[in-house]
């Protein structure tokens, strides 16, 4: 145990548990603030004096809130091991698991939480969810068959545009659906002034883009666009934005509008958090579908049912239209492609990279890649989505319990093998909107900004010329509409 620090209330000495309950008491007052790692601080200094149940639970929340499953399980078992009926640490580590897609393992800490107290209808909802997500799995493992839409696309022209609606048409006069980079600025028009698009619109343009996106491939090699006189222009590369709508905006009134002479490559996690997610997607999708050559999209961890279900799309698209749409938008992000390499040079990824077979991962492996599903717990999908750096070699376990963590010798090892430069990678919050790690090898790249209303740091994307050498453009946030992050996130899990 650590030694006591100097602390007292009312000249008189404080033992090592009521310092510790100070210390929890601050962790609490920044977790309110929504400033999660600084309370993880007040929480692991109350623990090095005091080890208490109490204090793992809470700090097993912040990482959740991080989305650091995997250290949250560990923090959740400690707690469980001081305080063998403590509720909440079952609660939390079943969210966590849940988190994970575990749902087996979820379903019996929310189980055990029913053994102490019967009554406990959160409980009771989680155990239901949990068997909702364990059927469909096991359904679909025994039909061997992948998640299909569940909408006929010929009973969308029987749905009639809503009564007032005054947003762009996206059908042509023979009723076909039509998207140009015309409209797509009159949708961003629309969204801006905080409109949905008319349903029927809005389930066209989704059945529309998942068609586009399974004609692609999981890694989708892309060149930079040429003049007719041979003259090389530039690709801007962008990292998570995360719902957050306005800031979408401000990135192309910063860097120009989508084109075929101004591409864009948008690196995964369009949704979640941020609440006006729909608004992100719709509008990369709108870009894609009007020019495909202007927009290019790969899959985010966050572009998953568990995280939507979790972390405030899904309450979002339910708040907004319906079950339907949530379910096209589920196969729209099934489709999504999950790298992509420019020039020959630049492997862009949302999460990181595999440490299976040493390493040396062909691309050829990852361009096969079956990908319309939710993604496993495991394997080379899984590390695509949610690996990261860290600044060693080798490979450690991941804190997020997905995934793995890769060192400097594996990015090496990875682009040696197959010839590229360069990893670009998001996933992560970084202060100034970006990192280089790995001798340069790695940058991680996002672009937030002030994530979640509470980071504080700036967003940043990359432009790539003709010799595929980084030009950052850092940004800060400008204002939205008073609906805050997460306002649609499901809080029966505790997130």
């Amino acid at each position: 145990m650590a030694s006591f620090s100097e602390a007292s209330k009312d000249g008189e000495s404080l033992t090592e548990k009521e310092h510790a309950d100070l210390l929890k008491d601050e962790g609490n007052e920044f977790f309110k603030k929504n400033n999660f790692n600084r309370a993880i601080e007040k929480y692991s200094s109350a623990i090095a004096l005091y080890p208490d149940a109490v204090y793992y639970s809470n700090r097993a929340q912040c990482h959740i809130k991080n989305e650091d499953f995997g250290l949250a399980i560990t923090d959740a078992t400690d707690a469980i091991s001081l305080n063998p009926s403590y509720e909440k640490a079952f609660f939390r580590r079943g969210s966590a698991l849940f988190g994970l897609n575990d749902y087996a393992a979820a379903k019996k800490d929310f189980q055990a939480i029913l053994e102490f107290n019967k009554s406990n209808k959160d409980a009771s909802e989680k155990v239901k969810a949990c068997d909702k997500f364990i059927k469909q799995k096991q359904f679909l493992e025994a039909m061997h068959v992948e998640e299909q839409p569940q909408i006929d696309p010929s009973s969308i022209d029987k749905i009639p545009i809503e009564s007032g609606y005054a947003g762009p048409n996206l059908e042509s006069e023979s009723g076909e659906f039509v998207m140009t980079p015309a409209l797509a600025i009159e949708v961003m028009g629309h969204f801006k002034d905080q409109k949905n698009l008319a349903k029927r619109y809005m389930m066209r343009l989704l059945i529309a883009s998942a068609k586009q996106l399974s004609e692609l491939t999981s890694l989708v090699h892309i060149g930079l666009p040429r003049s007719t006189d041979g003259k090389v222009g530039e690709i801007t590369v962008c990292g998570d934005t995360h719902g957050q709508y306005y800031d979408l905006c401000n990135i192309f009134a910063l860097n120009g509008l989508p084109s075929a002479s101004n591409p864009y490559l948008f690196n995964g996690d369009f949704v979640d958090r941020g609440s006006f997610s729909v608004e992100v997607i719709t509008t990369l999708l709108a870009w894609k579908l009007a020019d495909p050559s202007c927009m290019h999209l790969t899959r985010g961890n966050h572009e998953s049912k568990s995280m939507n279900k979790i972390y405030g799309f899904e309450g979002e698209v339910m708040h907004k239209y319906d079950v339907n749409v949530m379910n096209l938008f589920t196969e729209v992000f099934n489709w999504l492609p999950l790298s992509a390499v420019i020039e020959r040079k630049v492997f862009v990824v949302h999460g990181g990279l595999s440490c299976d077979l040493d390493g040396k991962i062909d691309l050829h492996m990852i361009e096969s890649l079956s990908r319309h599903r939710e993604p496993p717990q495991g394997g080379l999908m899984s590390d695509l989505l949610w690996a990261d750096p860290h600044p060693g070699t080798g490979k450690v376990p991941s804190k997020r319990g997905m995934g793995v963590c890769f060192g400097s010798d594996y990015t090496e090892r990875f682009l040696a093998h197959n010839k590229l430069e360069l990893l670009v990678r998001s996933h992560e919050v970084k202060e100034e909107g970006y990192e280089v790690d790995h001798n340069g090898k790695c940058i991680t790249i996002f672009s937030a900004p002030n994530y979640c209303d509470t980071s504080g740091n700036k967003g940043a994307f990359i432009r790539f010329g003709a010799d595929c050498k980084p030009n950052f453009t850092k940004f800060e946030h400008v204002p939205h509409p008073n609906v805050p992050p997460m306002r649609y996130a499901n809080n029966m899990f505790g997130f």
